[in-house]
């Protein structure tokens, strides 16, 4: 059975998000951002591999639609990060440059997946 990359690549981008954010400050303002950036981050995965077991093509592209709108919300915390801290570490790149990435496959999926 072929592996499904992108279902590595969701679970990966949110175990690498929550590594991220234990090392944010103990401040206000990164308080939000780690739970909402550890929430977003981690459902694309669930929500894709949730869509794996869809009972229909409707069922798939839904599942997928959630994931896709938790990759558009993980990258909106991400950019929050960048310009109110500057983070600029080859890690933050990497995790900044997936979150589009993701939105950008998950994008194509919801609009190439016929009813």
């Amino acid at each position: 059975m072929k592996q499904n990359d992108l279902l590595t690549r969701t679970f990966t981008f949110g175990v690498d998000c929550l590594k991220f954010l234990r090392t944010l400050p103990n401040d206000p303002e990164s308080k939000l951002v780690r739970f909402q950036l550890g929430k977003s981050a981690t459902s694309i995965g669930a929500n894709y591999e949730e869509s794996q077991a869809g009972s229909s093509k409707g069922d798939f592209r839904n599942k997928v639609k959630i994931a896709l709108r938790n990759a558009r919300e993980s990258n909106f915390w991400l950019r929050i990060l960048e310009n109110l801290d500057g983070y600029n570490s080859e890690e933050f790149k990497h995790l900044l440059n997936e979150s589009s990435e993701l939105k950008n496959i998950l994008a194509a999926i919801v609009n190439n997946t016929k009813l």
